[in-house]
């Protein structure tokens, strides 16, 4: 107990030694060190989720490169050779999606967006003319809505014009930051592409080397959930996260086909925005779709009318149908708890806490039902919900209520 404690006492030494270390240097050097800090680590961070999201695939070249007969090890040497080639397999497979992004899609999205700039004009003047004529009858309002409105075209048409297209023509050097920024941009591509394949590389190892630290940290008795804890979550984030995205490049993908089918207009620059606004849990259908339809019912209200009803089709197609195949209850959440995840996760992180915030939720409701679980296992009582609904007479605290049902 003694040498437990002695261990707790050098952790928590350590631990305020390196805080008083770095708030001095920030005091010295006007707050930097976290900023430093963060800017370092960020692209190991970046290589470790890529990792994350790419060991699927390389798992999936491994099993069929070289199958591997049961109660049988493969040679280490034999096996490193193997995940040499998954891994670089997975990334050409990555790089080839890429390429086709950047050849196929990419310049559809930049046409898409030239020929929104060069209409810009004439879609004012059909809004500017539906809103005139719904308020024909208010000359007052009618002038006062002609007048914000060309206040915010005049906005709307120099953000377009000096900032849209400057950087989509900018997309290698980019506007701001010129050819520092871009090196800057390389480099940490190519760090995070690096520690993605050495993740690779020694997953197992990394794996057996967090599981030895557990060991170290909690006693024999506990380290079992912890363990058990580190899988829920990893089960819990890699079947959604792997799967949302999936999900929507599938969604993406049926949006363009069926768009092009029925000849929508700007059907690249559409189907890019459902397919990535899809990624958010709940509302990014209606993120997608709302101004989507508003866009292509500046060109036809018909089509735009056909359009609403395709999308409708579509998130109806991946509700019931492609999401539930792809992810299952990965998350185990009610819809309730879904919206209040992305609410409370978008107001303090924008977009990514949207993505994010629904599997940490998922992770928090996973381990507190754990909890329950274990106070209710020792008093005795059942761990159904259904049980302690009102009449339900549960364990012994309820007598009387088993009486009643009796």
């Amino acid at each position: 107990m003694d040498r437990k404690d002695n261990y707790i006492s050098m952790g928590v030494t350590a631990f305020l030694t390196a805080a008083a270390i770095m708030l001095l240097y920030d005091t010295i050097f006007g707050g930097k060190a976290v900023l430093a800090l963060t800017t370092a680590v960020e692209p190991i961070l970046y290589g470790a989720f890529i990792a994350y999201l790419l060991a699927p695939m390389v798992n999936f070249f491994e099993r069929h490169l070289a199958p591997q007969p049961a109660g049988r090890q493969r040679k280490r040497s034999a096996a490193a050779s193997i995940r040499a080639v998954s891994i670089v397999l997975s990334w050409l497979v990555i790089c080839f999606f890429f390429y086709l992004l950047a050849s196929v899609l990419m310049p559809e999205v930049y046409k898409s967006v030239l020929q929104l700039v060069d209409n810009a004009d004439n879609y004012y003047r059909t809004i500017s003319g539906w809103i005139i004529h719904m308020l024909e009858t208010n000359p007052a309002v009618a002038n006062w809505v002609s007048q914000q409105m060309a206040s915010y075209f005049q906005d709307i048409d120099k953000w377009l014009t000096s900032g849209v297209l400057p950087q989509l023509q900018m997309v290698i050097f980019t506007v701001s930051g010129g050819l520092l920024n871009v090196m800057n941009f390389v480099k940490g591509l190519l760090v995070a592409i690096i520690a993605s394949v050495y993740l690779l590389a020694t997953k197992e190892r990394c794996a057996a080397y967090g599981r030895k630290l557990a060991y170290s940290l909690f006693s024999h008795e506990n380290v079992g959930l912890v363990l058990r804890g580190v899988r829920r979550a990893d089960s819990i984030f890699s079947g959604f996260v792997r799967g949302k995205l999936l999900d929507s490049i599938i969604i993406g993908i049926l949006c363009f086909v069926g768009c092009s089918i029925l000849k929508f207009p700007y059907t690249p620059l559409v189907s890019v925005f459902v397919g990535v606004t899809n990624i958010i849990p709940f509302f990014g259908p209606f993120l997608g779709a709302i101004p989507s339809i508003f866009l292509i019912l500046l060109v036809s209200p018909m089509k735009a009318l056909y359009f609403a009803i395709f999308v409708l089709a579509l998130q109806q197609l991946d509700g019931n149908v492609i999401g539930p195949k792809i992810l299952g209850n990965t998350t185990g959440l009610s819809s309730l708890w879904v919206i209040i995840a992305i609410l409370v996760g978008g107001g303090f992180f924008g977009v990514v806490g949207m993505f994010f915030g629904v599997p940490v939720c998922a992770c928090l409701h996973s381990l507190t039902n754990f909890f329950v679980d274990v106070r209710l296992r020792r008093k005795g009582l059942p761990l159904e919900s259904n049980d302690y609904a009102a009449g339900g007479g549960y364990g012994p605290g309820a007598p009387e209520e088993r009486t009643k049902n009796l």
